[in-house]
């Protein structure tokens, strides 16, 4: 056991805008060594605590993550748990939601905070977003209760003054600085001259049991987007690729398809196939209410599982890791319908 005084949080740097700089002969944007953090954002030496890094090596562009690097980060925070009293993890913006719903599966019974945080700007350009975020990210992930317990034991993102649940968060917006939402799902905190906590929407873990990690992640997921005049030719293909073993359907509204007769023949046949099809609204925030509507209630009576409130980041990376854990296809559709980390509200 450690037995400093101090807080101490370890940086994790996958990649990301954050972590560039602009090359002044090509006008790139390229990759710095993050062992010169220290020299972007000097504000950080007047922290009172011990900031230590881990920088993948190369860094990664968001958009090239996959669930083995998910895997790495788990390995990650699991080898150092012992070691911080929280973690901050430096990514890209493009996938950042989907890291942190796939983290707050993988991390069981978290006691500790996992934050991670980016930028739209490059840390070394003048008007850069990423000194606050990562400044405020550090500050959250060393906050304790007076009793020693972390303020924030879950994995969030801050971003742009808001703390978010990770698994309730998406990207809106690629060109300003409030980039992410938690739709359906208050902010943990918000910063302004102080950091105010929402410490009734905080996860309380079981602090007298460990840290649970798992690292089994199954990708034969794929997700379908409703729209008019959609081909059954299209969903007859996707539904039929081989290996495919779950389908998150993004339908209207509360949860509405179209009245198509070989709509409904196709789910159903998939899911007496043992493919799991869950049913997530489109819509930017709402929950899936099947039995609300007749175009609703038929998906029920197809065998299609209710995703209730899920991010669409949130129900692939769901179903990813109860897959890779093998579960069968009864086990996982009441999963699917359970709330493992805070990834949906069931009081509806």
């Amino acid at each position: 056991m450690r037995h400093e005084s101090y807080p101490s949080v370890l940086l994790i740097y996958t990649g990301g805008t954050i972590g560039m700089i602009e090359n002044p002969e090509t006008g790139a944007l390229e990759n710095f060594n993050f062992d010169h953090l220290l020299q972007h954002v000097p504000e950080l030496k007047r922290f009172n605590y011990r900031i230590s890094s881990y920088q993948f090596n190369p860094p990664i562009d968001s958009s090239d993550m996959e669930p083995p690097m998910w895997a790495k980060i788990v390995k990650i925070i699991n080898y150092n748990y012992d070691y911080f009293d929280g973690f901050v993890i430096l990514h890209g913006t493009d996938t950042m939601a989907y890291t942190a719903s796939a983290l707050s599966f993988m991390l069981e019974n978290l006691t500790k905070p996992v934050i991670l945080t980016g930028s739209q700007l490059p840390i070394g350009t003048l008007r850069t977003d990423g000194k606050e975020n990562l400044i405020t990210a550090i500050e959250i992930a060393a906050a304790k209760h007076p009793d020693g317990t972390p303020m924030v034991p879950e994995v969030c993102i801050f971003f742009e003054n808001s703390l978010m649940r990770g698994n309730r968060t998406t990207k809106i917006n690629a060109e300003n600085f409030n980039a992410f939402r938690s739709p359906n799902y208050p902010n943990l905190a918000t910063a302004g001259i102080h950091i105010r906590y929402s410490e009734h929407h905080i996860h309380r873990p079981d602090f007298t049991q460990p840290m649970k990690p798992h690292y089994l992640l199954d990708p034969n997921v794929v997700m379908i987007t409703l729209f008019p005049g959609i081909q059954e030719a299209i969903i007859d293909s996707v539904l039929h690729v081989p290996g495919l073993k779950a389908v998150v359907l993004k339908t209207y509204g509360s949860g509405n398809a179209p009245q198509k007769p070989w709509l409904i023949r196709q789910l159903s046949e998939a899911s007496e196939r043992g493919i799991v099809v869950v049913n997530i609204t489109q819509c930017q925030s709402g929950v899936v209410e099947m039995g609300r509507y007749e175009t609703g209630l038929q998906l029920l009576q197809a065998g299609v599982v209710s995703g209730y409130d899920s991010t669409p980041e949130c129900a692939v990376t769901k179903l990813m890791f109860l897959l890779g854990h093998g579960l069968s296809q009864k086990e996982i559709r009441h999963r699917m319908n359970s709330d493992i980390a805070g990834e949906i509200s069931k009081e509806l």
